[in-house]
């Protein structure tokens, strides 16, 4: 196998964990797989650079020096909200010679202004997508996801989910069980899908590798107020309730039970903080059937019943 050389651009006001998560992921597959990645970090001129928490982060070299990487990383932070001519030439320069162009957060901004991600479906923080849109109207920006793959250029939301992006990479590259090992050394779950919405109380879940069992947590998640009984879902997936019962919690690391429970509550608490229908109507969409029940989940899971939730949460109206 051909070792892949792993580009990341530095600048200053880079956020560091948008440097350092991916780079601990490949690394740690390296680990695992010798030979396999030979990462590389690389800044204008070979300067070092101040990251937005104030660490200082020195480059193997400069960018102009670098050939050809497999995989081209641009991370986010404060630096990538201030155009810099220099950079955005380089990398409409060099983008298009990676094999696998990537971003985490609002580096995204700066393939943007390269030009890198006309015509692509592409995401970045949550808090920069509008921005991402308005000032690259050729980008189909997609807010929801923690990352998207369109073709050969991955990006990604804020911060951690560019260890979620950096993870499918490395399974991509060598498969589950070496991205799996990576992700339990980091302390993190294997992998949270790319499809995964950047707000969600379904991230303590771990994404299931049977296709039935992905889809049941799929039909879970979009149909909360539906019959979630493990008779019901077992059917679904086609298999006995005992047997389902076990490969679910093998798989993602709940039970059933505990899954269907954490998706209402995410569920309910989207429409109490970004509707104004009433508790009833909020508990009957959501699954809990009467208010009773939910304030019950509400008070268990987050010490607040929905009403005092609402007030605290929901957004004030502007102007």
């Amino acid at each position: 196998m051909a070792q892949r050389t792993v580009l990341v651009v530095l600048f200053d006001d880079v956020q560091s964990i948008d440097v350092t998560g991916p780079v601990e992921v490949f690394a740690g597959a390296e680990l695992c797989s010798p030979g396999t990645y030979r990462i590389r970090t690389a800044s204008l001129d070979g300067a070092a650079v101040r990251t937005s928490s104030g660490l200082t982060l020195v480059p193997d070299e400069a960018l102009d020096e670098v050939s050809g990487p497999h995989t081209l990383l641009v991370p986010g932070g404060p630096g990538t909200r201030r155009s810099d001519p220099r950079l955005t030439a380089w990398l409409r320069v060099h983008g298009p010679r990676a094999e696998r162009l990537v971003s985490v957060c609002t580096g995204a901004l700066r393939l943007a202004e390269a030009g890198l991600l006309d015509g692509l479906r592409a995401t970045t923080h949550w808090a920069y997508c509008d921005r991402l849109a308005r000032d690259h109207p050729a980008v189909r920006v997609d807010a929801d996801p923690i990352y998207v793959r369109d073709g050969r250029v991955a990006t990604s939301a804020g911060v951690t989910a560019g260890i979620d992006l950096a993870l499918a990479l490395v399974e991509e590259d060598l498969g589950r069980d070496v991205a799996l090992t990576v992700a339990r050394r980091l302390v993190v779950f294997l992998r949270r899908p790319g499809n995964q919405a950047q707000f969600s109380a379904q991230l303590a879940a771990q994404t299931a590798r049977r296709e039935p069992l992905q889809e049941v947590q799929r039909w879970i998640t979009e149909h909360p107020a539906a019959d979630l009984t493990v008779e019901s879902l077992a059917a679904r997936a086609a298999l006995s309730p005992r047997h389902f019962a076990r490969a679910f919690q093998a798989e993602t690391g709940m039970t059933p039970g505990r899954y269907v429970d954490r998706v209402r509550l995410e569920h309910a608490r989207r429409l109490l903080e970004d509707t104004g229908d009433g508790i009833e109507g909020v508990a009957r969409a959501s699954g809990y059937g009467t208010p009773e029940a939910m304030r019950r989940a509400f008070t268990r899971a987050l010490g607040a019943p929905p009403a005092e939730y609402r007030r605290r949460f929901r957004p004030a109206p502007i102007g």
